[in-house]
């Protein structure tokens, strides 16, 4: 199967790109997803191998910060089953998950943010799910050659 790639965002103030950086082997799961389309996407598309462009979202500068790879395939979200955790979903099981997560390694942090705002005025990028008015979804696919503009504009940006 080919390599597929994927945009995930992340308020890092919850979980930044430094913070998967900082985890044990640079390996932390990619959780707390909690839209069914996400989910899906998760449980169902996202393969061990597949890149990932790394995106902090709800700051005053929302935008890439950085490259991840998949390491494990969707499995079931645990923390939908921590009562008293953030995640909480009475409605999922062990026996019957609702939710699912996949774990992250960390690639490379950008030396400067991509800002949204350059990735919708960038040609090539305009079909990016991101770029969208009102786009929400925390787990959308990237394709090829989206990737690979996002990854020179990171080149163009960042020095040497």
């Amino acid at each position: 199967m080919p390599r597929r790639y994927w945009l995930m965002k992340s308020e890092p103030n919850r979980f930044s790109i430094d913070d998967l950086r900082a985890a044990p082997q640079g390996i932390a799961p990619w959780d707390g997803a909690r839209n069914y389309q996400a989910r899906n996407l998760l449980r169902d598309r996202v393969k061990a191998g597949d890149g990932v462009l790394f995106y902090h979202s709800g700051t005053a500068t929302p935008g890439i910060a950085g490259i991840a790879e998949v390491v494990r395939a969707g499995y079931p979200d645990h923390t939908a089953w921590e009562a008293n955790g953030e995640q909480f979903d009475p409605k999922s099981t062990p026996a019957r998950p609702v939710w699912y997560m996949v774990d992250v390694r960390f690639v490379e942090k950008f030396r400067q943010l991509i800002p949204l705002a350059k990735l919708k005025t960038t040609p090539g990028l305009e079909g990016m799910e991101v770029a969208r008015r009102g786009s929400r979804l925390s787990v959308q696919p990237v394709s090829r050659s989206e990737w690979e503009i996002v990854r020179r504009i990171a080149r163009n940006m960042d020095p040497g």
